[in-house]
C-alpha cells in the first residue's frame, strides 16, 4: 500500500455510522448519525464527513445490520421451500428445546417460510445414495405452484443433499430456468452438513435475506462507484471480508456483519498492547455485543440463533443483549424498573437529543449523572441537553416513586446487570474464568460502564483503545479476505483414513484457490464423543493429535474428559484467508496540559467534583487516577474510584484496579 492509499472501514450501527481510514501511519475517524431508511446514505455521509479524497482510497470494507434487521423485524423476501415429500414441516417441528423450559405459554417465533409456501417433490436419497429417483412430474408441479405463488426466493432442502446433492441440483436448475427473477438457495451449497432442521433453517434464512441484501449492496456499490470509490468489501459473520457478489450468494453469513468487525479490531489492538486474552465489550446505541478472545484470536462458533432462527455457519462467538445507550427505561406492570429491549435508535433518539424522544434512555441517565457533558456534540450533528434528560427521568420516576437521580442510578444498575450477565455467558458458561482476562471496552458507551462491570466480574484490567468509539470500523479496515468451507465426514476417529482426510482438505483448498489469490489455510474438524448430539471444533493441521486436542477442549468447555470413550469425526472445515496490511499504531507525546476542567459526577449516589481529561491531549505515558472522566473524540471513559492507569505506546488507555 503506497503512502497515499487508504483502507476505509465503515460500520453502520443502530444509532451512528462510524468510519476509520488507515494509511501511512495515520488514523482518520468520523462518526455521523445512521440513516435507517437507507443505510448506504450514512456510509456516504461518513466518507464525506471524513474529508477523504476518493482517489486516495485503496479499499472500502463495510459492516452493516441489513441482514440482522431483516430477521429481527421479519422484513425479508417472500420465501418458499422445496423439500422431499413427507418432510414439509421440518421447519415447523424444529427441536424439542424451548427458550424458557417451564413457560408453556411462550410461542416460538414463526418460521421464515409459512406452510402454504412449502412444496414437496418425490425423491429420496439415503446414507448410501439414491433410494428413489427424482420424479419429474412432481418437480413440474412444484415449479408451477411456485410460479403462481409469486415468491421472491426459494430454499431447496432435500434429504441427504449434504452428501448426495444430485437431486437438489436438478431441482435448483429447473427453478432457475423457470423463475429467472427469483433467488434460489440450495442447502448443498449453503450448508453441506447433516442435521435436517439446522440445514433447512440456515438455507431458508439465506433465501429469505438474499433479495433484500442484494438490493442494498447493489445500491451501495452504485453509490461508491459514482463517488469514485473502489467496490465495497463486505464483512462476514466469520470475521473476514468478501466481495459484494460473494456476500449476496452467502446472505445468511452476514447476520453478524457489524459485531464481527469490532471483535477483529479488539483482537488486533489488544495484542499490540500485550493482552491476548480478552473479553470484548462493545456497547453501542442499540445493543451490547460481548465476545471472548483467546491467545489473540477471535473465537468462532457454528451454533448461533439470531432472532429465533438457528444459523449453522461459522460466526464470531458474539453474544448480544439489548442494553445500549439508546435502550429505553420503563416501568413494567409490577412497578419494576426495566431497560430495553426497545431502543430510541437514531430517530428520534434519547430525550437528550432534542429530536422528539421523550422516554429516558441509558444515555439520558449517563448525562444526568455527569458522565457526559451538557452541550456535548455527538457525531457532529447531535447536541446533548441535560435538561431534557432530567425531565424524561422525572416522568419515569413518578411512575416508580423515585426522583430523577434515583431513576438515573437505577437505569445504570439495571443496564450493568444485563451486560454483566452477558459477559458471564461468554466466559463462565464457556469454562473461562473472567478474572484471568482483561476487559476490552469500546463502542460509543463502552468506556462509561467498563470499570463498573470489571468490579462486578472481578476483572482487574480494563483496556480502552484510542479509537474505541469507532473500533468496529477499524476492525473492518484491517480485516482479511476470508472464505470458509465444510465437508461432512461421519466416521470414528480410529477408522478415519488419513489419506482420505488429506484428499478432502485438498478438494476444499482447490475450491479456495478459484476464489482467492494465494490464500493461507487453516484446517479444523468437528468432533464429539460417540453418542453426543453436538460437536466441538478443534485445529486439524496435525491429524494425529486430533483426539488429545478434542479431550482438552471438551474439558475446558464442560469440565471433564472421557478418554475411554470413542471419538467421532463429523465435519472437516477449511478457512482460507488473504491477509491485508496491518498498520502500526503509534501514540504521540502528551501535551503539557491534559485537564480541560472539572465537573460533578455521581458515583453510587455520591456527587463528586472530578477532573475531565481530553484524550486528544494525552499521549504515551499520560496517567489518570479515578475518579475522573476521560473524553475521547467519539466516546467517553469513566474512571471509577479505585481505578487508575496510563496510556501505552499504541494509544490504549490501560486501567488497573488499585489495591486497598
Amino acid at each position: 500500500m503506497s503512502p497515499d492509499e487508504l483502507r476505509l472501514g465503515v460500520d453502520v450501527g443502530g444509532t451512528f455510522t462510524d468510519l476509520v481510514a488507515l494509511g501511512s501511519g495515520d488514523v482518520i475517524t468520523a462518526k455521523v448519525p445512521s440513516t435507517p431508511r437507507d443505510q448506504s446514505e450514512g456510509v456516504m455521509r461518513a466518507v464525506e464527513a471524513a474529508g477523504i479524497e476518493a482517489a486516495a482510497v485503496a479499499a472500502l470494507a463495510h459492516g452493516m445490520t441489513v441482514a440482522t434487521n431483516a430477521l429481527l423485524e421479519r422484513r425479508g423476501a417472500r420465501t418458499a421451500l422445496v423439500t422431499t415429500e413427507g418432510f414439509r414441516d421440518v421447519l415447523e417441528i424444529a427441536r424439542q428445546n424451548r427458550p424458557s423450559l417451564y413457560d408453556l405459554t411462550q410461542d416460538r417465533p414463526p418460521p421464515l417460510v409459512p406452510r402454504e409456501l412449502r412444496f414437496t417433490v418425490r425423491e429420496r436419497m439415503g446414507p448410501e445414495g439414491e433410494i428413489e429417483p427424482l420424479d419429474e412430474e412432481s418437480l413440474r408441479e412444484a415449479v408451477s405452484a411456485l410460479r403462481e405463488a409469486g415468491v421472491e426466493a426459494v430454499a431447496v432442502c432435500l434429504l441427504f443433499a449434504f452428501a448426495y446433492p444430485e437431486h437438489e441440483r436438478r431441482v435448483g436448475a429447473a427453478l432457475r430456468e423457470a423463475l429467472p427473477g427469483v433467488h434460489v438457495s440450495l442447502s448443498s451449497e449453503v450448508l453441506p452438513e447433516f442435521r435436517e432442521y439446522e440445514r433447512f433453517s440456515t438455507t431458508a434464512a439465506d433465501a429469505y435475506l438474499a433479495p433484500r441484501l442484494a438490493a442494498y449492496l447493489k445500491n451501495l456499490a452504485e453509490k461508491a462507484e459514482k463517488a469514485g470509490l473502489p467496490p465495497p468489501l463486505i464483512m462476514q459473520s466469520s470475521g473476514g471480508v468478501v466481495r459484494v457478489e460473494d456476500a449476496i450468494s452467502d446472505a445468511a453469513g452476514c447476520v453478524l456483519s457489524g459485531p464481527a468487525g469490532g471483535v477483529v479490531g479488539a483482537a488486533y489492538v489488544g495484542s499490540l498492547s500485550g493482552h491476548r486474552d480478552l473479553l470484548t465489550f462493545d456497547m453501542g446505541g442499540t445493543s451490547t455485543d460481548v465476545a471472548p478472545i483467546l491467545n489473540g484470536e477471535a473465537q468462532t462458533t457454528t451454533e448461533t440463533v439470531v432472532a429465533g432462527v438457528p444459523i449453522k455457519l461459522p460466526m464470531v462467538d458474539v453474544h448480544t443483549v439489548s442494553a445500549g445507550g439508546g435502550s429505553i427505561a420503563w416501568a413494567d406492570a409490577g412497578g419494576a424498573l426495566r431497560v430495553g429491549p426497545h431502543s430510541a435508535g437514531a430517530e428520534p433518539g434519547p430525550a437528550a437529543y432534542d429530536k422528539g424522544g421523550r422516554e429516558p434512555t441509558v444515555t439520558d441517565a449517563n448525562l444526568y449523572l455527569g458522565y457526559l457533558a451538557d452541550g456535548a456534540q455527538l457525531g457532529g450533528e447531535v447536541v446533548l441537553r441535560r435538561r431534557l434528560s432530567e425531565e424524561a427521568l422525572e416522568r419515569l420516576g413518578r411512575k416508580l416513586g423515585l426522583g430523577a437521580e434515583e431513576a438515573a442510578l437505577g437505569i445504570v444498575r439495571v443496564a450493568n446487570a444485563q451486560m454483566a450477565r452477558a459477559l458471564r455467558v461468554i466466559s463462565v458458561e464457556r469454562g473461562l474464568d473472567p478474572r484471568e482476562f482483561a476487559l476490552f471496552a469500546f463502542g460509543g458507551a463502552g468506556g462509561m460502564h467498563a470499570c463498573a462491570l470489571a468490579d462486578e466480574l472481578g476483572v482487574r484490567t480494563v483496556l480502552v483503545p484510542r479509537a474505541g468509539g469507532v473500533l468496529s470500523a477499524l476492525g473492518l479496515a484491517i480485516s482479511d479476505l476470508r472464505r470458509d468451507y465444510v465437508r461432512p465426514y461421519l466416521s470414528s476417529l480410529e477408522e478415519a483414513d488419513e489419506k482420505d482426510l488429506e484428499e478432502r482438505f485438498a478438494e476444499m483448498e482447490e475450491a479456495a484457490v478459484k476464489e482467492l489469490e494465494d490464500p493461507e489455510y487453516t484446517r479444523r474438524a468437528d468432533l464429539r464423543y460417540r453418542g453426543q448430539s453436538f460437536e466441538l471444533t478443534v485445529e486439524a493441521d496435525d491429524l494425529r493429535g486430533l483426539a488429545e486436542r478434542f479431550h482438552a477442549v471438551h474439558e475446558r468447555r464442560y469440565g471433564y474428559r472421557m478418554e475411554d470413550e470413542p471419538v467421532e469425526l463429523v465435519n472437516l472445515r477449511l478457512t482460507a484467508t488473504v491477509s491485508v496490511g496491518k498498520p502500526e499504531l503509534d501514540e504521540p507525546e502528551p501535551e503539557p496540559e491534559t485537564e480541560t476542567g472539572r465537573r460533578k459526577a455521581n458515583f453510587d449516589g455520591e456527587w463528586l467534583e472530578v477532573p475531565v481529561l481530553a484524550r486528544e491531549r494525552m499521549g504515551e505515558g499520560s496517567e489518570v487516577e479515578g475518579p475522573a472522566i476521560v473524553e475521547f473524540r467519539e466516546s467517553t471513559c469513566v474512571v471509577r474510584p479505585g481505578w487508575g492507569g496510563r496510556v501505552d505506546g499504541v494509544g490504549t488507555l490501560v486501567l488497573e484496579k488499585r489495591d486497598g
